[in-house]
């Protein structure tokens, strides 16, 4: 279930835009050319356009909207889960904490497959080894669960921002790290105790969807997961057990 605007009508695509990016960092920029998937906001696909076009404001404020993922890891052994705290070099959100991988799956054949969410799930496999360094031999579709999608809209900087259909993937796995700098500048297993004192700290900044998704729908489900945990001995949560939780589509806000 996803919480949408009013809004059913496509906008028009964007007109190319002229804003520069020379001040940036040259791998992120060239992150920018990847073609995100454009939806309606009952996340029906109907184009495609560029990273940097789906993230200035300017194109967010008529309405443009994409496709978009976030996978939360949780370590089998306590229950940890898996955060990250963004690069300073990231054009938009840098510098703060996060789920453990977000990002977009690509207009391209593997990662537009909907059936199962197969199309996001292979963008995750794709993505947590190139910003975490997971070797991609630990990643496997099976391995994530698909809980909800939800659709935000959260401004950066004023230039930038983000306006997003999330799905929201969790996963309890035993992977090895190897951060990449220039996507990641640290991460860290947290309880959900440890998270908590995290958002009470003024000195960390945290992304809006992570808020959003903590706030609604991460403790809920997290609780569920340890329970898992204990009684059967693993860290692996299945469909079973989360139909046994909160019911998510009431749990999801928008922004």
């Amino acid at each position: 279930m996803t919480t949408v605007l009013t809004e059913t009508i496509p906008p028009s695509l964007p007109t190319t835009t002229t804003i520069s990016l020379d001040a940036y960092d040259e791998e992120q920029v060239k992150l920018m050319e990847e073609r995100c998937i454009l939806v309606t906001p009952e996340d029906k696909v109907y184009g495609e356009e560029s990273k940097k076009t789906c993230h200035l404001m300017a194109n967010i404020n008529t309405g443009l909207l994409h496709r978009a993922f976030s996978v939360f890891l949780f370590r089998p052994s306590d229950g940890r889960l898996l955060l990250q705290k963004r690069a300073d070099e990231k054009i938009t959100f840098p510098s703060m904490w996060t789920n453990t991988c977000c990002s977009h799956p690509l207009s391209i054949k593997s990662e537009l497959v909907e059936e199962n969410q197969a199309g996001v799930k292979s963008a995750a496999i794709r993505k947590l080894p190139q910003e975490l360094g997971i070797p991609s031999s630990q990643l496997k579709d099976e391995d994530f669960i698909y809980l909800t999608k939800i659709h935000y809209l959260a401004p950066s900087d004023g230039l930038w921002g983000e306006h997003e259909i999330d799905y929201i993937l969790f996963s309890t796995l035993d992977v090895d790290l190897d951060l990449n700098p220039n996507e990641v500048s640290d991460a860290k297993y947290v309880s959900k105790d440890e998270l908590e004192a995290m958002f009470s700290d003024s000195d960390n900044s945290f992304t809006p969807w992570f808020k959003l998704i903590a706030r609604d729908l991460l403790y809920p489900w997290w609780d569920e997961m340890l329970v898992k945990s204990k009684v059967e001995g693993t860290g692996k949560v299945n469909a079973r057990v989360l139909a046994n939780g909160p019911k998510v589509g009431e749990l999801i806000k928008m922004i």
